[in-house]
């Protein structure tokens, strides 16, 4: 049986279904979907991801030949259905090329609308529809997308604007114009001629007059655009596997631009910022879609509750908002009846936020696209439980439809009120993506890029975005746009990327050339500071403060939810009593790495350090060590006392001495008068302490057991803390981990001068407390041999920063130089030091859980490098039966979302 690679949809039938996405991409599966369940969409037919793979191995020609038959069939079946003949200048049937792959990437990829018009076929069209201005309008469109998109036709320059919009505004000077919409048919005619000669003149070539060329061409560059920069790198930032493919939709136009019976737009079942309960969204009378993503004309609001909420914003008032900017509601009542009748059909059906695209031509009804919508943190959460509350979904659901790494935007910082009243307001926009943003202006994408590399925090200030931004937009702090609205590239993009945006605000004008924008007669160049409220669509001068974001309501209800289904308990890694704290109030249930080196570089500490590392003789040591002691007390009685009631995993000294020695001759010489000796003396052992290899050198356990007085002082000081807070009424849980142990007597002789330390201090004291001694595995050979280790360690922590790094052979330090190469190449698919490997070193971890179980079958097991709070990572431990993950404070929320999403998955 030959393959289907094509899939033909229309008339309320369709060969495929919602559950074909992976093979149909997200648009073809739901444009099948919404045809068996009666919501209108001009037929059409699906090209398969798979086809998409074929193209890309077998090149265009052969692809080409492979699909011929089938896609001539599938045109006929539209020409059926729609009673008109695709290329006849008599009856003229037009199509729309769109992109869709499996996981939604709005404006990543190439669309072309109005296909299969030529010279002949526009005055059929003309005549046809009765309609010449309509139909030059199209041809027109046409001209211009199929330029762009498919024969390549773009700015020189990046302070050049494009080619044709130049060509437009020329043509609108003329006249004196502004809109598009205001030009007339001769002027359209006089537009495509231009458009034509500007291609021929710019690319080589001729404008292709041939419809099945011309449709072969758009598919072709559809695929090709699966491989475009911006989507390359939008793949890249959102996790998407370059195997997956974009799947390829033609559908028969249906028309917004036949006169003022006819819109287009674009709207969401819910509010994608915030995610409130409130059906929105945006149109434009006698347009086409893009218009209205591409923010070339601000729209219209679907609903009036939205236009009266924009008026506000915009400083419009209500007789010159309802004459010149009436929502749908008021300006095509019956029309908005159906559009709001099938927004909640669509979202019932699918259970989730619905983003969809109509037209509307001449009065009809047509849906040109529904999907699961884009939406901010804090607009996923407050979703996700809304429709809980609803019972629309279950508690399982409502879990696995929250993504753990946008939980991150809900942590992000909010402006401080105190500051916010002082601020100087210099303009208002739309409120397109929330957040609190304050940077340096850049006007490019490729200097928003540089800017952030070398340390600023930039806004990235544009007339509007095009796709061709995304990595400019990805390094900005904050996106402001002097067109579009809540439904162009910048508010879409923005959201789904968690940033702030202020999108439409019309008083701002800017200029590329000499990179500067003018707001209200005030002029900020490039490098100024402005600030940027996401919440509200305001834009500040200069920089306003932030203050910590609060965790509460739906997000503290979905963190509850989290406990209700978890077993694996997230703890957090933590230096300080703040940072503790810090992470406690996001639900951490203990410390899994405390790491003591990060104590030593105060001014009096750093002295006492080094005074210990400098001495050459044991009583040197012990006297430099007296002095560090009540430091290293008073440090581990506020991280105990933080973390009252909970376990607390302190890691005794690990990195090589070198670390903590001065290098400068200022330094030395302050050493050398503290202790009393000759610069030389002490330059001699610090060159002593140089080694060719430090991370493989004189480190962790190989401290403690070669100067055992390092391992006393710092247990001392711990069970000290511990013993001072009991006598205080509070309640530690101290555990004493051993670092960086490869063979089992490294451990058992850290454990007996631990254990001999605490006895005597509790003799001393006249008083015990429960604590534990564990090690951490980070070296494969501890792995490897974890049942012998396991006789004496009450605990295992897994240091997969090491762990990997020992693994793999590679040097966490130095990878940068050719981790690049190895993506590119697909030698690695990820960086393996960010997200855990875990068929090789999740094998090693998994070898020695259950052969330290084996030996100790209560043995604690858990994971403190920073794969702690990956998602993927953290679903790994949940498999491998791990009691604990442990992360930075601000991952915390995310280990937790993903810990329990670990649970339910199995």
């Amino acid at each position: 049986m030959r393959e289907k690679r094509v899939y033909t949809f229309g008339n309320g039938k369709a060969e495929g279904k919602a559950d074909m996405r992976n093979l149909l991409g997200g648009k073809g599966a739901n444009l099948a979907e919404m045809n068996l369940i009666g919501v209108p969409v001009p037929p059409g037919f699906t090209i398969t991801t798979d086809v998409c793979n074929e193209y890309f191995e077998k090149g265009k020609s052969d692809v080409v030949a492979i699909l011929k038959e089938d896609v001539e069939r599938s045109v006929k079946h539209i020409e059926t259905l729609m009673n008109s003949k695709f290329g006849d200048s008599a009856n003229p049937l037009l199509v729309s090329v769109r992109s869709g792959a499996r996981a939604s990437m709005p404006g990543m990829m190439d669309t072309i609308l109005n296909l299969g018009l030529n010279d002949d076929v526009v005055v059929g069209l003309a005549k046809k529809t009765g309609n010449e201005r309509f139909a030059y309008d199209s041809y027109r469109r046409f001209v211009q997308m199929y330029g762009d998109v498919v024969m390549g036709l773009k700015p020189v320059n990046k302070e050049d604007i494009d080619p044709f919009e130049e060509i437009i505004q020329q043509v609108k000077a003329q006249r004196g114009i502004k809109l598009d919409n205001e030009m007339t048919t001769e002027e359209l005619k006089q537009l495509v001629s231009l458009f034509k000669k500007a291609i021929k003149e710019r690319t080589g070539q001729d404008f292709p007059n041939n419809p099945m060329d011309q449709l072969w061409g758009a598919i072709c560059s559809v695929f090709d655009s699966w491989m475009n920069d911006r989507a390359i790198l939008y793949r890249k930032m959102e996790g998407i596997p370059s195997e997956w493919g974009t799947a390829v939709s033609v559908m028969a136009m249906v028309f917004g631009n036949m006169g003022n019976t006819s819109a287009t737009g674009v709207c969401f079942s819910r509010d994608a910022a915030t995610g409130e309960n409130i059906f929105n969204g945006e149109y434009l009378v006698n347009a086409q879609g893009e218009d209205v993503v591409a923010g070339i004309r601000t729209p219209q609001q679907i609903t009036k509750e939205g236009s009266l909420r924009w008026a506000k914003q915009q400083d419009i008032n209500e007789d010159i908002r309802s004459s010149k900017y009436p929502s749908m509601e008021e300006a095509m009542p019956e029309i908005f009846g159906q559009l709001n009748a099938l927004q909640e059909k669509l979202e019932k059906h699918y259970h989730d936020m619905q983003d969809m695209e109509f037209t509307v031509q001449e009065g009809k009804l047509w849906f040109l696209q529904t999907r699961n919508g884009k939406r901010t943190g804090p607009a996923m959460v407050k979703i996700a439980m809304d429709l809980l509350y609803e019972g629309q979904i279950d508690e399982k659901t409502a879990l696995g439809r929250c993504e753990p790494n946008k939980l991150d935007e809900l942590l992000h910082p909010v402006f401080d009120k105190t500051a916010l009243k002082q601020a100087k307001v210099l303009t208002r926009g739309l409120p397109a993506s929330p957040g609190a943003a304050c940077g340096q202006i850049v006007f490019f994408a490729d200097d928003a890029e540089k800017w952030h590399a070398d340390g600023h925090q930039v806004i990235m200030v544009r007339i509007e975005t095009s796709p061709e931004d995304l990595a400019g937009m990805s390094a900005a702090e904050g996106i402001l746009t002097a067109r579009g609205g809540m439904t162009s590239h910048a508010a879409v993009v923005a959201r789904g990327m968690g940033k702030c945006c202020v999108s439409g605000a019309g008083a701002i004008n800017v200029d590329y050339k000499v990179r500067s924008v003018e707001i209200d007669g005030v002029i900020l160049k490039e490098g100024d500071y402005i600030s940027l409220n996401g919440s509200t669509g305001e834009v500040y001068l200069g920089q306003v403060n932030t203050k910590p974001a609060e965790v509460t309501g739906d997000f503290a209800e979905l963190m509850k939810l989290c406990d209700k289904y978890t077993r694996l308990v997230v703890r957090t890694n933590a230096d300080t009593p703040h940072d503790a704290e810090v992470a406690r109030n996001f639900g951490a249930v203990g410390i899994g790495l405390c790491r003591t080196e990060h104590m030593f570089f105060e001014n009096e500490k750093i002295k006492a350090m080094r005074e210990m590392i400098l001495s050459d003789t044991l009583e040197g040591r012990k006297k430099a060590l007296s002095k560090l002691l009540p430091y290293q007390k008073q440090d581990f009685y506020g991280i105990l006392k933080a973390m009252d009631g909970f376990p607390v995993n302190i890691r005794l000294l690990d990195p090589p001495l070198h670390e903590f020695v001065p290098h400068d001759l200022k330094g030395q010489e302050e050493m050398a008068k503290e202790m009393g000796v000759s610069v030389q003396k002490i330059q001699q052992r610090v060159n002593s302490l140089s080694e060719h290899n430090p991370m493989l050198g004189h480190r962790g356990c190989r401290l403690g057991n070669t100067y055992p007085e390092i391992t006393e002082m710092q247990t001392m000081a711990i069970l000290s803390a511990a013993i001072q807070l009991k006598k205080e009424g509070f309640d530690p849980h101290p555990e004493i981990m051993v670092p960086l142990i490869g063979i089992v007597n490294e451990f058992d002789l850290q454990e007996k001068v631990i254990r001999e330390t605490a006895a005597n201090l509790f003799k001393e004291e006249g008083i015990e407390l429960p604590f534990r001694v564990g090690t951490m595995i980070e070296i494969p050979r501890a792995a490897l041999t974890a049942d012998y280790i396991a006789k004496n360690a009450e605990y295992f922590s897994f240091g997969t920063n090491d762990l990997t790094q020992m693994t793999y052979g590679y040097s966490r330090d130095d990878i940068a130089s050719f981790l690049p190469v190895y993506l590119d190449k697909k030698i690695l698919n990820v960086d393996p030091f960010q997200v855990l490997d875990q068929k090789g070193v999740g094998e090693l971890i998994k070898i020695a859980v259950e052969k330290g179980r084996k030996t100790r079958p209560n043995l604690t097991c858990g994971i403190c490098g920073e794969h702690g709070g990956e998602p993927s990572s953290v679903k790994f431990c949940n498999r491998v039966g791990l009691n604990y993950v442990s992360c930075s404070p601000f991952r915390v929320p995310i280990a937790r979302l993903a810990a329990a999403q670990g649970a339910i998955e199995g």
